[in-house]
């Protein structure tokens, strides 16, 4: 596989979690992991139950390969947070993809 990676996750957490406690081990993570192009990550704002089945945050990595992302995977501080995570989590899909752009962003403006 060749070409930028993606890894989104779709998540819904306990009654009672540490959210914004998460939200910044997520950021820290990334922030210390090379591997890592870019993070995104929001919260669901229709709240439509009938398509979201219940996730109300997604997270989303960008690596440059499926190398990267492998490693980013396997390495220590990815499983040790990922623990903590999971914890947290009442509810989580994971998708892993090559990115097929399908329409290319704007140029910035001045």
């Amino acid at each position: 596989m060749a070409g930028e990676v993606k890894h989104l996750c779709l998540a819904r957490f306990k009654e009672g979690a540490a959210v914004d406690d998460v939200l910044r081990g997520m950021a820290d993570l990334v922030a210390a992991m090379d591997t890592v192009k870019s993070f995104e990550w929001g919260q669901d704002v229709l709240k439509q139950e009938t398509l979201t089945q219940g996730f109300t945050h997604a997270f989303c990595l960008t690596f440059a390969s499926a190398d990267d992302l492998a490693a980013y995977m396997a390495h220590e501080r990815h499983a040790a947070f990922a623990a903590t995570f999971m914890a947290a989590l009442d509810k989580v899909l994971v998708l892993d993809f090559p990115v097929v752009l399908a329409k290319q962003p704007p140029p910035p403006t001045a």
